[in-house]
C-alpha cells in the first residue's frame, strides 16, 4: 500500500453543466461568461472544447471571444449561473467523500484526494465512474506522489483520462518544458526566470538557489527551485477552507473617467464588501483597491487599516484614499475592493 495524491478536475465544468441542462447544445461551441451578451463587457468563465478549437479560453474578454467565433453560426453565449454550478459541484464533492478518501476541495470543479492504495489507477477509474454516475459529468484525474505533481499530471490526462507523474518520470515528462508549465509559475515569473537564463524546468531545478534568492527574493527564489524539482506537499487536508478576505468588483459597460463617478463606484463597492465581512464576524484589517484601465491593464494598491474594524465610513475612507494613486489620465473599465480579515479564533 502506498500513499498517493489524486487531483480530480471536472472537464469543461461550467460548459458541461450548461450542456446537461440544454442537451441541444452538445457538440456546439459554448461560451459562458458575464450576462451572456458578447456585446457587453465581461470575461469568459468557461468555453467548451468545441469553442476552444477556435482559440477561445477562460479569462478572455467576451468581445474577443465573439470575434473569434464570428464565422461560426452555431456558437452560443450563455450567462453565468452560479447557483447551478454550486449545486453540481456539491453533488460531485459528496460523491468523492463517499469513496473512503481524504477530500480537499479546491473550487467548484477540482479537488485533491489523499488515499492509501496499491493501485492508484484503479482508484482513479472508480472516481471517474462514481462522478459520472452521480452527476453525468466527466472528469480527468492526475496521480502523483505529491500535490504539485498530481495537479500537473491532470493536464496530461485531459479529457476524461488519467496520468501518473512522480519523482520517477518527473524530468522525463517535464524537464524540457518551459517553466510556465509548472503550477504556480505564471507568465510574469517565467519572464523573470528567462532573464536569468532559466528557461526550462530542468534548468530551474539545477539553478543556484542563492542566485534565485538574490534576484527574486529570499522566499520566492528557493521555492521556485523546489517547483523545478517537482517538490510539493504530500498532505491532503479535509479541513474546510477559511477565507482570508472578501472582495467585490464591477466591470463597467462604459469607461469611467469622471472623478465623482469613480468615487461613487468605490463607495458602493466598499459598502457591499463591508457587509460581507460583517456577516463573517471577522473585522477588516486591510483594504485593497483593484483597477483595470482601458483597454485591459490591471493594477492593485493596498493599505492597512488603523485597527480591525467593521465601520463602513472608516473602510470607505481608506478605499477612497487609495483612489489618489489612480492615473487621472486613463479611463477605467473595472474597479474592485477587497478586505482582508482577522484570522478566525
Amino acid at each position: 500500500m502506498g500513499t498517493w495524491v489524486l487531483h480530480v478536475d471536472l472537464d469543461q465544468f461550467v460548459a458541461a453543466v450548461e450542456v446537461l441542462r440544454r442537451p441541444e447544445l452538445r457538440g456546439r461551441p459554448v461560451v459562458v461568461g458575464g450576462r451572456g451578451d458578447p456585446t457587453e463587457r465581461g470575461v469568459v468563465s468557461t468555453a467548451s472544447y468545441e469553442a476552444r478549437e477556435y482559440g477561445v479560453g477562460s479569462g478572455m474578454p467576451l468581445r474577443v471571444a465573439a470575434r473569434k467565433l464570428a464565422e461560426v453560426p452555431d456558437a452560443v453565449f450563455l450567462p453565468v449561473d452560479a447557483d447551478a454550478y454550486t449545486a453540481a459541484s456539491e453533488t460531485v464533492m459528496a460523491t468523492l467523500r463517499a469513496l473512503d478518501v481524504v477530500v480537499q476541495v479546491l473550487g467548484w470543479d477540482e479537488a485533491f484526494l489523499g488515499a492509501e492504495t496499491d493501485d492508484p489507477e484503479a482508484l482513479a477509474r472508480r472516481v471517474q465512474h462514481a462522478v459520472l454516475a452521480a452527476s453525468a459529468l466527466h472528469c480527468s484525474v492526475g496521480i502523483g506522489d505529491n500535490t504539485l505533481r498530481a495537479k500537473i499530471a491532470t493536464g496530461f490526462g485531459k479529457p476524461r483520462g488519467m496520468f501518473r507523474l512522480t519523482a520517477d518520470n518527473w524530468f522525463t515528462v517535464m524537464g524540457d518544458r518551459d517553466t510556465s508549465a509548472l503550477w504556480g509559475i505564471g507568465t510574469k515569473t517565467a519572464k523573470k526566470l528567462a532573464a536569468l537564463g532559466v528557461h526550462t524546468v530542468r534548468e530551474l531545478a539545477d539553478a543556484d538557489e542563492v542566485r534565485l534568492a538574490d534576484a527574486l527574493g529570499p522566499t520566492t527564489g528557493p521555492w521556485l527551485a523546489r517547483l523545478g524539482r517537482g517538490r510539493g506537499s504530500t498532505r491532503v487536508s479535509d479541513e474546510p477552507y477559511i477565507a482570508r478576505g472578501h472582495g467585490r468588483e464591477t466591470t463597467f459597460q462604459h469607461n469611467l473617467a469622471d472623478r465623482a463617478d469613480i468615487e461613487d463606484a468605490v463607495r458602493t463597492l466598499a459598502r457591499r464588501v463591508a457587509g460581507d465581512v460583517r456577516a463573517e464576524a471577522r473585522p477588516a484589517t486591510r483594504v485593497t483597491l483593484k483597477v483595470r484601465y482601458a483597454p485591459f491593464e490591471t493594477h492593485t494598491s493596498s493599505r492597512a487599516l488603523p485597527e480591525p474594524t467593521f465601520d463602513v465610513p472608516t473602510i470607505t475612507d481608506a478605499a477612497l484614499a487609495l483612489t489618489e494613486r489612480l492615473d487621472p489620465s486613463r479611463a477605467i473599465r473595472l474597479l474592485g475592493i477587497r478586505l482582508d480579515m482577522t484570522p478566525p479564533r
